[in-house]
Order: structure tokens, then C-alpha cells, then sequence
């Protein structure tokens, strides 16, 4: 009997003439570890919160789930609790109380467990997740990558059956991620756990998984290996952009049969090939005038606590798209927030095309603008139609323009719905068409990438280089290592509280081991400064 089944489940939010999902069916057997794909918007997350009763969507639902032969609607509460457990994809919205140790100890206090039993648990699983070294911090203190894997611990302290992740790692740095994923992995082949896991980012995913299943349109396209699954897709279908580098580096050179997933597997199969080496070169250096000039700045949020950035420097010129990578809580995106306006310094100038930053206020947003890491911090309308229109009195609104950028961004179906009602991917490109509507000379953009798909990630990819022609001047904070080697024209590491290297992206990733591509790890030393699969194809394509 299988562990999980969904039975012929469709789902329709309210007002809404279609359906989200449309007569899913699947089996999941005990211990399996699943990973869900698909466009964003195309269901994943919906379908998974009908697996967890607790947290189903308001709306019209035929069908039924089944855990272990029973409807969920007939289970205990209880077992519905704890056989069940749930992690977010943002983290901060996951935790409930100040203090580590006691956000660990809150579920099973619900429970009514004894103090001993509790204390046993905690202990035990803190020690497995090594919480153990920050046990006593505060819960705000914590990075990205401590909380969900807070989160996930005080999920695991309820002993689940089945373990449902919808996006763990869009928030974190890669090297975090990874770790994060291994531990997945050692739940799930150490205590037998069963994992369902939503994600987008599948060069690390794909290799631990048992099966992979495609949802396309709200049905299910495909549900097998992930080793063929890119025989599984139909020709030219958009998630075959998504699949890992090694995989599409295999079908692009013609491989047949079983896909390879890993690092290890895709330099095998690559040197195979006998590819010669091929040195690739980046394009000259970008000569527009200087817009954002920061001088030795630094930044603390409170007088008497140690600084969050510290002589920070950086000149980013015109038309440029300048990407800066580095580890959760490094200060990324409070330096992003200095350049915007947002913070003051606390030591040091930023000059805005030369002039002195100040405090920004609303008129100024048409000179520079923000895009935060939470897109929902810029909705204040029930509708997305409403949210465009609502900036219809600021000075630089450009009506004009408002159809095209709703075109540009595909949100023409969800102009009548709730912005909190759409997909993580669809609220980052609702919130930018609020940006774009006001036709601003420099662009920061915290995150965009998260909740993307492969294909939205191209499609976002263009219209930032369309934005560059013109004139329109990049600064992208992001965990994204694929993203920043292909679009910009300079990258940087942020470590230490500042910028501790920038350079061109060919010259930036091949230097590097850990904050590299997929691309570059797999084609080291075979195809000399290669950082995208691109680059691999191409040096191929030459040889033949």
C-alpha cells in the first residue's frame, strides 16, 4: 500500500475560471524521495499544501489524499501534526518564538509532552543538525541558512512520517544549500523518511532524487528517473532549461540513453568526447560614466553593535549589470539598501551620479529603485491591476508603457487576482513591473531570481539586458552563480563586510571552486575559461 496517494485531485482558487490543478494522480511509497518541478505557476506548491491538511488553500476541491489509506480530513489531529511535517519556503515566516532552544522545544510543548522527553529530543536532534553551537541565540540573529535548518529541525523533532519542502533553499547561498540538501538526504536514507520537495534549483536536487515529477498546466508530464527525464519532456519543452548542467551538456551534444546528474558524472562523459581545450575571453571592459561611487562606507544599526558593513567600496558605471554574490548574513543586502537610500551611513559618502546620496524619498525613486528580497513588501492592492494603477499619480508613472510591461512580464492572467493568491515567481515579476512603470535610471534588485523557473529566468534575463541598451544601470544581489556568470558584465564577492574582489565573470568564476557554475567545474581543464553550458556547446559546435 502506498505511503501517500492523491486520488483524481483538481483545485480552483476562488473567482478563478480555471483550475490550478487538473485530476493529479500519484502514488508515493514509503521512503522514497520525490522531487516536484515545473513552470512557476504551474501548480508544484498548490499540490503540495493539499498533501499537508493544515495548510490546504481556501477553494474548490474534488478528489481526496490519502495517508496510509485514509483521507486526510479523517485523521486525527494529532497524527495529522506530527506524521505530516511542513517547511517553508521563507524561513522567518516559519518561526514562532525568540530564542533557539525554545522554537525547538514549542512543538512538543503543544504536544504535552513530559520536560524529559522533551529535553532528550532536543538534545538529540540538536546535535545531529550541530545547533548545538548556537543553541542559545536569538532567533533574529540567525542567517538564512540557520533558520531553515531550524526550521527543519523543529519539524523533525515531531518525528514525521513524511517531510514536505516547498522551496528550502531559494533563500540561501549555495554552499548553504548544498548542506542543506545533503541533510535531506541523510534523513531520508538514515531514518527512511519520505521527502517531497518543491524546487527550482535542481544542479544539487536531481542527483539525490529517487523520481522526479513534471507538472506542466496542472497535470503531471512526467514521473519517472530523473536520468531520462529529459527524454521524458517533450522536444524544446522549458524545463528542459531547468535540469542540471551535466544533463543538458549530454542532450546538447547528442547523448543517448541515461542522463549523467553529478559533477563527477558529467567530466566522465564530457572527456569522452574528446573535446579539445578551446579558451574563451570576455568582452571588453564597460566604458559608460560612473552613476554609483561608495567611498570607505560603512554601516551599524545600532551605535553600540559592531558594523554590518565596513569599508565598502565600489563604482559601477552606466548601462552596467554588476552582480554581487557572497554567504548568507555577510551583509549583501544591507549594502544594497545603502545604495538605494534606504540606510544611512555611519561612515563614508555614496554618490549617485555625483551626487551625495542622501535619505531617499519618494520623488527620487525615479532615479533609483529597489527591488526587495520579499516582493510582498510592495503590495498594498487587492488586485494586480490595482497595484499598477495605483501609481498612476507619481510623477513619472509612464501609462504608455503600463500594457507593454504587462505583456513584457506575461502577468495578463493575473491582472484580477490577489498579488498575496500568486507564485513566489509571480509576485518577483509583479513587483518589478511596479518598478518598471516608473522608468528608473538605476535598478537594485535583491533576489530576483528566487521563485524563478529556468524559462522565467531567461525571459528575466532579457529584459534586464533589453533595460541595459537603454541605459538603465544593474546592481544584482543574488545567490544565483548560473544568473550573474551569463548576464554581468562585472561580478563580486562580498565577505568580511565588503567587496573583497570584483572582475569580469569569465576571469571572476574560473578562479574559484565553490562560487563557480555547474558549467565550469564540469569543463575544467578540458575547455579552458568556460562558465556556462553555452560556452561548452559552443567550443563542441567549433571542434565538429
Amino acid at each position: 500500500m502506498a505511503q501517500l496517494k492523491i486520488e483524481h485531485v483538481s483545485f480552483s482558487y476562488p473567482n478563478e475560471t480555471q483550475s490550478i490543478l487538473r485530476d493529479v494522480q500519484l502514488e508515493v511509497e514509503q521512503g522514497a524521495f520525490i522531487v516536484i518541478i515545473g513552470q512557476s505557476g504551474c501548480g508544484k506548491s498548490t499540490l503540495l499544501r493539499q498533501m499537508k491538511r493544515e495548510l490546504r488553500p481556501h477553494g474548490e476541491l474534488s478528489g481526496v489524499v490519502k495517508y496510509e489509506g485514509m483521507a486526510l480530513d479523517e485523521l486525527s489531529d494529532e497524527v495529522a501534526a506530527t506524521h505530516i511535517g511542513y517547511v517553508l519556503q521563507q524561513p522567518e515566516n516559519q518561526i514562532v518564538t525568540d530564542k533557539v532552544w525554545h522554537e525547538l522545544a514549542f512543538g512538543l510543548e503543544n504536544l504535552g509532552l513530559d520536560t524529559q522527553m522533551i529535553r532528550r529530543r532536543v538534545a538529540e536532534m540538536s546535535n545531529f543538525f550541530g545547533i548545538h553551537k548556537w543553541f542559545h541565540h536569538k532567533t533574529t540573529e540567525l542567517s538564512g541558512g540557520q533558520k531553515q535548518l531550524l526550521n527543519l529541525a523543529s519539524v523533525m523533532l515531531m518525528q514525521p512520517k513524511i517531510l514536505l519542502l516547498d522551496e528550502p533553499t531559494s533563500q540561501l547561498d549555495p554552499i548553504a544549500a548544498a548542506e542543506f540538501l545533503q541533510t535531506l538526504k541523510r534523513l531520508n536514507t538514515e531514518l527512511g523518511l519520505t521527502v517531497i520537495l518543491v524546487e527550482h534549483r535542481l544542479e544539487d536536487v536531481l542527483p539525490l532524487a529517487d523520481r522526479v515529477v513534471v507538472m506542466d498546466g496542472g497535470r503531471i508530464l512526467y514521473d519517472g528517473a530523473p536520468q531520462h527525464v529529459g527524454e521524458g519532456l517533450p522536444e524544446n519543452h522549458p524545463m528542459l532549461l531547468a535540469l542540471p548542467t551535466a544533463t543538458k551538456i549530454f542532450h546538447a551534444l547528442g547523448g543517448k540513453g541515461a542522463a549523467p546528474l553529478t559533477i563527477r558524472e558529467g567530466q566522465r562523459w564530457l572527456r569522452a568526447q574528446c573535446i579539445e581545450g578551446m579558451q574563451h575571453v570576455d568582452a571588453g571592459e564597460h566604458k559608460g560614466s560612473v552613476v554609483i561611487d561608495a567611498k570607505d562606507v560603512a554601516f551599524r544599526y545600532e551605535k553600540s553593535a559592531p558594523d554590518i558593513v565596513a569599508h565598502f567600496n565600489v563604482q559601477v558605471r552606466q548601462g552596467e549589470f554588476f552582480s554581487i554574490i557572497g554567504g548568507n548574513g555577510s551583509g549583501k543586502s544591507t549594502a544594497l539598501s545603502l545604495l538605494a537610500g534606504l540606510q544611512k551611513p555611519s561612515r563614508g559618502h555614496i554618490f549617485i551620479q555625483g551626487v551625495k546620496q542622501k535619505k531617499t524619498s519618494g520623488k527620487e525613486w525615479s532615479l533609483i529603485m529597489l527591488l526587495p528580497q520579499d516582493p510582498k513588501t510592495l503590495f498594498v492592492e487587492k488586485t494586480v491591476q490595482r497595484e499598477l494603477d495605483q501609481l498612476a499619480s507619481h510623477p513619472m508613472y509612464a501609462h504608455d508603457l503600463q500594457e507593454e510591461i504587462i505583456q513584457l512580464l506575461h502577468l495578463e492572467h493575473l491582472l484580477h487576482r490577489h498579488p498575496y493568491d500568486c507564485s513566489g515567481g509571480e509576485q518577483q515579476r509583479i513587483a518589478l513591473a511596479k518598478l518598471l512603470i516608473l522608468q528608473p535610471k538605476i535598478l537594485l534588485l535583491d533576489e530576483p531570481t528566487k521563485g524563478l523557473d529556468a524559462h522565467a529566468k531567461e525571459e528575466l534575463g532579457a529584459i534586464l539586458k533589453a533595460l541595459q541598451v537603454k541605459g538603465v544601470t544593474l546592481v544584482v544581489v543574488t545567490h544565483d552563480i548560473e544568473f550573474s556568470a551569463k548576464y554581468s558584465d562585472r561580478c563580486s564577492l562580498f565577505f568580511d563586510r565588503n567587496l573583497v574582489s570584483i572582475d569580469t565573470p569569465r576571469a571572476f568564476y574560473s578562479g574559484n571552486s565553490f562560487y563557480t557554475t555547474a558549467a565550469h567545474r564540469i569543463s575544467r581543464g578540458i575547455v579552458e575559461g568556460a562558465i556556462t553550458y553555452e560556452d561548452v556547446i559552443l567550443c563542441k559546435a567549433s571542434v565538429v
